[in-house]
């Protein structure tokens, strides 16, 4: 029997999970780390690609999918720097075959293949599939919320995690403890993204929102931060 790779969670909405290549075993939360496809029109919206340990099965599924949908291009949107992980696999597999390209931050560039071309992200300035990217945090962190409008979906990498059925404002060294630097500094950065069009939460650390979203988003920020001593 075949086992699916993807898990689809809406018509156009596909995940898939594999192990977290650089986590501490002594943390059983997020052991994992999820991965997502979304198609968009002629486009195939990668975001933060981790190809499985078990890679043939997955490569066959993405090759099936690719095939399926029809797509002249995929775009690889990576939302923080530590999430570039199977990118360089993903453009050297399909280059031959689709347009490829690969949207991030700047810092992203040193963490992909030397013949791997990649475009900056600027918040605020289409991408792919008409899909938008947000600053977020005082100073400015190096992880890009993403809007992908079609899917009606909000891509996090770290931000915002999923826990026990919520979404949660993850803690993260070095953000500080500090209360008033929390709901001073940080949410204010995070509180415009609720004024988006969006239903679906997507997360790469713990199950994704699917449907109600926003509401869930809204009242992850009215939450304390939470972190995995917190568990």
């Amino acid at each position: 029997m075949v086992v699916a790779v993807f898990e689809q969670l809406t018509p156009e909405i596909r995940r898939w999970t594999a192990r977290h290549p650089e986590w501490h075993p002594r943390y059983e939360w997020a052991q994992e780390v999820a991965s997502f496809a979304v198609e968009s029109g002629d486009t195939l919206v990668l975001v933060d690609p981790q190809a499985p340990a078990d890679e043939e099965p997955f490569w066959a599924e993405l090759d099936r999918l690719v095939d399926a949908s029809g797509v002249g291009r995929i775009a690889v949107l990576i939302t923080i720097h530590y999430h570039a992980r199977s990118t360089t696999d993903v453009y050297r597999r399909y280059r031959d075959r689709l347009e490829v390209s690969v949207h991030a931050h700047a810092s992203v560039r040193k963490r992909l293949g030397p013949d791997v071309p990649m475009t900056a992200i600027e918040p605020g300035e289409p991408l792919p599939a008409g899909a938008l990217a947000f600053a977020i945090g005082s100073p400015r962190r190096s992880e890009t919320p993403i809007l992908i409008p079609s899917a009606r979906a909000l891509a996090f990498g770290d931000a915002v995690v999923g826990v026990d059925g919520e979404l949660r404002v993850w803690q993260l060294s070095g953000m500080g403890t500090r209360r008033e630097w929390y709901e001073e500094r940080f949410l204010p950065t995070l509180r415009p993204l609720l004024e988006l069009d969006f239903e679906n939460v997507l997360v790469t650390h713990g199950p994704p929102m699917i449907g109600d979203g926003r509401e869930l988003l809204r009242k992850g920020l009215e939450a304390p931060p939470w972190s995995m001593r917190s568990e």
